[in-house]
C-alpha cells in the first residue's frame, strides 16, 4: 500500500527552468520521455519506501517476480523474471517458484568489475529485509506473520537492534540457485498480487552493505535487474533513468483484443524497453504543471483537480481545442482513498473513551466531504464510505460508512461531553478547561492551502481552533510514521486490484509503519487475522464490513473522497493503455519522433 500525498508547491518560475533546458539538438529528444511527479521523491530502495512516486522509479529500476499483463482486461498476473506461476501444495502453504536464469544487475562498483547473475537467494534477502524491524518497512504488511519460523528471528531483532540476515527461516528459503521456497503459517490469498509489487523487487546484498545508511536503507543508490537505472538525481527536483545496457530486453505483449488493433498495429514485435531516457520533473503546483503540457514539454499528465475544469466540459469530455490536437483522454476511478487521520495516541484527539470518540466524530461531521469534492476536486470525485475503494477486492457498494456533514449535530455532540467554551472568548475548551486547539500537517501548495481553508472554516463553525503544520510532504511523512502529527489529510493508492492491504493501513501492529494513525483496536486486529487468512468473497466481505463498522464508531479517519482520474496523454506517445493500477509503466511506452518534432516547430 502506497501513500499518494496530495499536491504541493514549487514557484512556477522553477517548473519552467526546470523544463525548458533546451537540450543540444533535436536527436536529444528523441527517445526522451519527459513526466511531472506533483510531490517530491523520497528515495530508491524497495523495501522501506512508502510513497507511490518513488515505487513508480522503483517500479523501473528492480524487477518483482511477477506482473500484470500491460494489456489484458480483466487484470492478469504472468510471470516477470520468475519462470511460470507458482507451484502451490494443496493447503496453499507451501509456494515455490523457479527464477529464469540468465538475468543480471546492472553494473555496478559494488560487484568489483563482475557481472552479478539475480538468483534465489537476493529474493531471500530482500524479503528479510521487509520484516527487518529496523527498515521500519512501510510495505511489512507483505510478509508480516506470514513466514513460518520468522517470529524467532525477528524477535532476536528487536531485542538485539540486529537483524540476522544469515540466520534460517523455514518459511523463506533459496533450496537451490534458481528457486525459492516460501511456507506459509496460513494460506494468503493476496500474496500472489503483492509478489508483483516493486516492495518484493530484488536487491542485491553487495549494494545494500556497500552503501547502506544508518538505517540499512540504499536510497541513493538504486541498483536492479529492470530496464532503467538511476541516471542523475537532484533531490525534489529532477529524476533521470536511462536504459540499463544489460537489461535482458522483452517483447511488447501480445493482445487479439479488438479494442487493442491499433495499439498492436504499432507495437507488435517492438522490444522492449523502447525509451531511452526518462526525465522527470518535480513540479509541485497545478498551473506551471498543466502549461508545461499544453507547451508539449510534458508528454502525458494527470490533470491536477484544481484545474479540470481547464481541461474537461461540463461533460467531462475533452475540449475541442485539446481534442484537435490529436491528444487522448483517459479516465476512471482510481483505486485509492483520501482521508483526515487522528493520531490515536495524542492526548487531545486520541483514545478510546467516549469523549474522545465524540470529539473525532464532532470533528468529521463539521468537515463538507461535498463541497471538497464540488469546488475543490471540480466534481472529480465521490464520497468515500469505506476504507477500501471502488475497482479493488473488498469494496461493499452496500456500506455507507462515512460521517455525514452536520454543523449543529456537531455542536450538540461537543457540548454533551463537555468541549464548551468556557471563558466567552468563542473558542471552545477541554472538558478539564484546558485549551482545545489542533494541529494539522499540510504541505506549502496552492491546492492543500485550499484544503487548509477548508478545514479552518469548518472547524471555526464549531469552535474549535486549527493551526497547519507546514512541511514538505516528505517530511511530513517522516513526521508522520514517528507519530508527530496530530492530524493529517492525504491519501493511499493501490497498485493491484487486491483491496485487503487498505485494511492493513489501520491495524494496530502496524502502527508507525503503515497505520500512521496508529489505531490499535483488538477487535478490528482480531478481524484483520481472521480476514487475512480468507479468500477474496462473501466471507471476507462481511468481516470488512464490520471493520469498517468500527472504524466509523471509532473514527480514527474522517473519510473523505474516492478520487476521479483524467489523464492526458499527446499524440505522439506509443504504447499507452490506461490503467488505475500503475500511472508510469514507461517500459511499455515509445515516441513517435517525426510527429513530435513536428509538433514542436
Amino acid at each position: 500500500m502506497i501513500s499518494a500525498p496530495k499536491l504541493y508547491r514549487l514557484a512556477a518560475l522553477t517548473a519552467v527552468l526546470v523544463l525548458s533546458g533546451a537540450p543540444a539538438s533535436a536527436a536529444d529528444l528523441a527517445k526522451t520521455l519527459r513526466v511531472a511527479f506533483p510531490v517530491a521523491e523520497t528515495g530508491f530502495d524497495p523495501a522501506p519506501v512508502g510513497d507511490i512516486y518513488s515505487q513508480y522509479v522503483n517500479r523501473a529500476i528492480f524487477d518483482a517476480l511477477y506482473k500484470y499483463d500491460y494489456l489484458a482486461r480483466p487484470y492478469k498476473i504472468v510471470p516477470n523474471v520468475a519462470v511460470g506461476m507458482p507451484e502451490i501444495s494443496p493447503d496453499g502453504k507451501t509456494w515455490t517458484i523457479k527464477i529464469k536464469p540468465g538475468i543480471y544487475f546492472a553494473d555496478d562498483a559494488a560487484f568489483k568489475g563482475k557481472k552479478r547473475e539475480l538468483t534465489a537467494a537476493d529474493y531471500v534477502y530482500s524479503w528479510k529485509r521487509v520484516i527487518d524491524p529496523k527498515m521500519r518497512s512501510n510495505n511489512i504488511q507483505v510478509f508480516d506473520s506470514k513466514l513460518l519460523g520468522a517470529e524467532t528471528v525477528v524477535a532476536a531483532a528487536k531485542a538485539t537492534g540486529k537483524f540476522d540476515y544469515d540466520a534460517p527461516i523455514e518459511g523463506l528459503q533459496a533450496i537451490d540457485r534458481y528457486t525459492v521456497r516460501l511456507k506459509l503459517n496460513f494460506p494468503s490469498y493476496e500474496l500472489m498480487a503483492d509478489l508483483t509489487t516493486s516492495p518484493t523487487a530484488a536487491v542485491a546484498r553487495e549494494v545494500i552493505e556497500a552503501y547502506g545508511d544508518e538505517n540499512g536503507w540504499t536510497m541513493a543508490n538504486p541498483v536492479g535487474t529492470g530496464p532503467y537505472r538511476l541516471k542523475e538525481w537532484r533531490r525534489g527536483q529532477k529524476i533521470v533513468l536511462e536504459t540499463s545496457p544489460g537489461f535482458r530486453g522483452e517483447p511488447f505483449p501480445e493482445s487479439v483484443a479488438p479494442e487493442d488493433r491499433a495499439l498492436m498495429a504499432k507495437m507488435r514485435g517492438k522490444k522492449l524497453a523502447m525509451i531511452d531516457r526518462i526525465e522527470i520533473s518535480i513540479i509541485e503546483e497545478s498551473n506551471p504543471r498543466l502549461l508545461a503540457f499544453q507547451n508539449g514539454e510534458l508528454d502525458y499528465l494527470t490533470v491536477p483537480s484544481d484545474l479540470v475544469s481547464k481541461v474537461l466540459g461540463p461533460d467531462n469530455k475533452l475540449k475541442p481545442e485539446y481534442a484537435k490536437q490529436g491528444i487522448v483522454l483517459a479516465r476512471g476511478v482510481q483505486p485509492a482513498i483520501s482521508y483526515t487521520y487522528f493520531n490515536m495516541e495524542d492526548p487531545v484527539v486520541g483514545g478510546y473513551d467516549k469523549g474522545k470518540i465524540a470529539l473525532r466524530r464532532a470533528i468529521s461531521m463539521s468537515y463538507n466531504v461535498d463541497e471538497e469534492i464540488r469546488v475543490l476536486r471540480q466534481g472529480q470525485g465521490e464520497p468515500a464510505t469505506q476504507p477500501i475503494p471502488p475497482n479493488v477486492g473488498g469494496y461493499d457498494p452496500k456500506i455507507k460508512g462515512n460521517a455525514k456533514y452536520d454543523v449543529a449535530g456537531a455542536k450538540a455532540l461537543l457540548d454533551k461531553f463537555g468541549y464548551i467554551d468556557r471563558d466567552g472568548d468563542g473558542w471552545r475548551e477541554l472538558p478539564d478547561g484546558k485549551p482545545l486547539k489542533l494541529t494539522i500537517g499540510s504541505d506549502p501548495s496552492a491546492l492543500s492551502r485550499q484544503y487548509d481553508e477548508l478545514w479552518q472554516r469548518s472547524l471555526a463553525a464549531i469552535g474549535i481552533r486549527v493551526e497547519f503544520v507546514k512541511q514538505k510532504w516528505p517530511d511530513l511523512l517522516k513526521m508522520a510514521r514517528y507519530g508527530q502529527l496530530q492530524m493529517w489529510f492525504l491519501g493511499n493508492i493501490n497498485t493491484t486490484p487486491e483491496g485487503f492491504g487498505f485494511m492493513s493501513l489501520l491495524y494496530g501492529p502496524h502502527s508507525g509503519f503503515a497505520n500512521l494513525a496508529r489505531f490499535n483496536l483488538p477487535e478490528f486486529n482480531q478481524l484483520y487475522e481472521k480476514a487475512q487468512k480468507l479468500p477474496d468473497g462473501a466471507e471476507r466481505t462481511q468481516l470488512f464490513a464490520k471493520m469498517s463498522a468500527l472504524v466509523n464508531a471509532y473514527a480514527p479517519w474522517n473519510l473523505n473522497a474516492y478520487r476521479y482520474e483524467n489523464v492526458l496523454v499527446q499524440p505522439w506517445v506509443l504504447g499507452f493503455k490506461h490503467t488505475v493500477f500503475d500511472w508510469h509503466p514507461w517500459k511499455y511506452y515509445d515516441i513517435d519522433v517525426g510527429r513530435r518534432n513536428g509538433a514542436a516547430k
